[in-house]
């Protein structure tokens, strides 16, 4: 073959083949009005069903290959908006990162689902508000997009697995921190309610997929200080801290060990965690997710070939107190080499569907006291699904991973069914009531 057809035709696919590397919501200074798919397509800034019990907002937030911002002023608009929101009315901040094939281009599915979410979290907390006589807080959603894809070749875009996990690192080691410690600032924004009164804006993140790996990459170091800084005799802390109100990660692309520190602190001494204590991190995986389950190790064999592991002797406890701790060995191998998820050394949770005709009406009050199902003998406390915890932690242990089953997520993707979603948001709700809330629930 001709040496300039040859090269004609790798410009070509190199023209073609690359998936777009451009900022797609370009238009910052108005709010734009979101009323029904494909409005808004360009704008960074919108306000959905204005007026409506399921209003939100959703900003977007774009970075490149780097980790850097595509355009800083993109960030500034939207932050600076959220920041002028909050210091009128307190507000509920959830953000999403994508994972991968995914991007912020407005056709993006993602992007529709996380509406939905953001549409029934708010129908939520109108309802709350009501319930609880008290002004409904504002509903802010943030998607922040990154490259997911390098190839935009069907099928072909499969083989960029590792080189758009590579960038899932780097992207969460960068800038995206940045963004989601400013996003943590909200909660501290002095509002219109009266002094005195404590804060009731609320901050969730989640991430899927490499999405996942992002939001742990930024997030780790974060959350493991601060679970340290909120450890008894430490300082006066009541309860371990994390990052913002609740951290989300489905089917997330990341191997066991960078998740090891957490557990073990998590596990240390088998600390007894005090009532009240919210959930800080939940992990949630598909057991049929064979994206993380099978070319996740696949990969990482190749990519670990010349590194030295061990067995490390670590803890599980089957209740609190030295004398409930219970020693196991952990290959340092396998967990380098396996997704979070499906590391069964730690794993804490099932996640089951209830059978049919089961379910049932989520109770707030009682889900606040034990929703991290610590006693097996109680009832399930969602409404459609049933959480059943492996007693490997401590009652109230901040961070779960649990193992989802096929009946609610079926592989990589499948992270939007119905129950999922009512976990999810039930789960939320947990996290974001404000305290006034779940003190007028037990009649103090």
């Amino acid at each position: 073959m001709d040496k300039s057809l040859i090269i004609t035709l790798l410009l070509a696919f190199s023209i073609t083949g690359c998936s777009h590397n451009d900022i797609y919501r370009n238009v910052y200074k108005d709010e734009c009005v979101y009323g029904k798919k494909g409005d808004c397509s360009n704008n960074a800034s919108q306000i959905a069903y204005p007026g409506a019990e399921n209003e939100y907002r959703l900003g977007f937030i774009e970075y490149d290959d780097q980790g850097q911002l595509r355009d800083r002023i993109q960030q500034d608009a939207i932050l600076d908006n959220y920041y002028n929101l909050a210091g009128q009315q307190e507000v509920v901040i959830v953000t999403f990162v994508h994972g991968w094939h995914h991007s912020a281009k407005p056709e993006d599915g993602n992007i529709q689902e996380f509406r939905k979410l953001l549409s029934t979290i708010s129908a939520r907390e109108n309802d709350y508000s009501q319930k609880f006589m008290r002004k409904k807080r504002l509903i802010l959603g943030v998607y922040i997009g990154w490259r997911g894809d390098s190839l935009n070749i069907e099928y072909l875009n499969t083989v960029t697995f590792w080189d758009r996990k590579a960038t899932a690192h780097e992207v969460g080691h960068k800038g995206i921190t940045e963004a989601l410690l400013k996003l943590e600032e909200l909660k501290n924004v002095r509002n219109s309610y009266d002094e005195g009164q404590p804060s009731a804006n609320r901050l969730v993140t989640i991430g899927h997929s490499f999405g996942g790996a992002v939001v742990f990459s930024a997030l780790q170091k974060i959350m493991a200080e601060r679970f340290i800084d909120s450890q008894q005799d430490k300082n006066y802390q009541q309860y371990a801290d994390g990052f913002g109100d609740l951290v989300i990660l489905m089917n997330p692309a990341f191997e066991a060990l960078r998740f090891s520190s957490l557990m073990e602190l998590s596990q240390d001494k088998c600390r007894k965690y005090q009532q009240g204590q919210l959930p800080k991190l939940a992990i949630l995986t598909s057991e049929t997710d064979y994206a993380t389950k099978l070319a996740f190790p696949a990969g990482r064999i190749f990519s670990t070939f010349f590194e030295s592991h061990r067995t490390m002797q670590r803890h599980e406890c089957k209740g609190t107190g030295s004398g409930n701790m219970l020693t196991v060995n952990i290959a340092q191998g396998e967990a380098d080499r396996t997704a979070i998820g499906h590391f069964k050394p730690y794993q804490t949770h099932l996640l089951e569907l209830l059978p049919n005709g089961s379910e049932k009406k989520f109770e707030l009050e009682r889900a606040y006291a034990d929703w991290s199902a610590s006693d097996p003998t109680q009832p399930s406390i969602y409404s459609s699904v049933n959480l059943i915890s492996k007693q490997r932690t401590t009652p109230l242990n901040p961070y779960m991973n649990i193992k989802v089953s096929e009946d609610l997520m079926d592989g990589h993707n499948d992270i939007w069914g119905e129950q999922v979603i009512d976990f999810m948001r039930e789960l939320i709700a947990v996290s974001t009531t404000p305290l006034p809330d779940y003190k007028m629930l037990s009649g103090q």
